[in-house]
């Protein structure tokens, strides 16, 4: 079971949405709402993940906030530093740009743009050296759920960037667990099998770190305001990453709310 101390995260990866106007409509609307009634920081951490081009115009529209909603990068590059790599951000840039969380392993870049595990681990390293905090995502897909293969996938996602982790940055990482089968396809995962694979991952961290029991664990794949009350209430389900959902701001700041109250 997680330390009834881990204050939650809600995170909103919006992925390759929206349009820059749209953004900043989105971002005035969440912060209308928190100006309304506020969800303090000591009860939940705020997070969202707009594409790159946008990170600024999100991060400048969140200054005016009535409290610290990070600015999270969906992807860095697994070139450290500066150099001639096309296309490329890396984590000293993003640090430099004052940006200082980033998704890795996300099961669509796992899928779509060839994150392998050696590759993660190059991303996870260089984002931990610049001292930024690591969302490092793992799930199974259906077929490997259906092979009794679950737990395995996942603990093995975790396992593959043990080596380049060392002791002090334990703490730079939050988990989400994405159930690829649940990812933008309107099915989650019952509260049960969501808690269950929470703390199959809390056994798991323990066995590589001290920190183990003091890790946020967020759940992520299709989360919404219906069915996040139940998820809050799971022991070891720290907060979520939010896909949809993130893209309403009405959506986001409820699901925000009951991980604030529940947990």
């Amino acid at each position: 079971m997680s330390d009834s101390t881990i204050t939650p995260w809600v995170v909103g990866n919006w992925k390759m949405n929206p349009m820059q106007v749209n953004a900043k409509q989105l971002i005035n609307e969440f912060k209308e709402l928190l100006n309304k009634n506020e969800i303090s920081q000591a009860q939940c951490h705020l997070a969202v993940a707009p594409i790159s081009i946008a990170l600024h115009l999100v991060k400048d529209e969140l200054k005016q906030a009535n409290r610290t909603v990070h600015v999270v990068a969906q992807d860095v590059s697994r070139m450290a530093g500066t150099g001639a790599y096309t296309g490329e951000v890396s984590a000293a840039l993003l640090k430099d740009s004052a940006i200082e969380h980033v998704l890795i392993g996300h099961s669509e870049r796992r899928e779509f743009f060839g994150d392998q595990p050696h590759i993660i681990r190059e991303k996870v390293k260089h984002a931990l050296a610049e001292g930024l905090t690591v969302i490092y995502c793992v799930g199974e897909s259906l077929e490997q759920r259906e092979n009794g293969q679950a737990d395995q996938v996942v603990l093995q996602q975790i396992c593959d960037i043990a080596s380049c982790v060392t002791a002090e940055q334990w703490h730079q990482i939050v988990i989400a667990y994405e159930p690829i089968w649940a990812i933008g396809t309107g099915k989650t995962a019952s509260p049960e099998d969501a808690q269950s694979m929470h703390a199959k991952i809390r056994e798991g961290l323990k066995q590589l770190t001290t920190l183990g029991s003091t890790m946020p664990i967020l759940y992520g794949g299709s989360v919404k305001p219906e069915n996040a009350v139940e998820l809050a209430a799971c022991p070891d389900i720290n907060g979520a990453l939010v896909g949809g959902a993130s893209l309403n701001a009405a959506s986001f700041y409820q699901i925000a709310q009951a991980f604030a109250h529940t947990k």
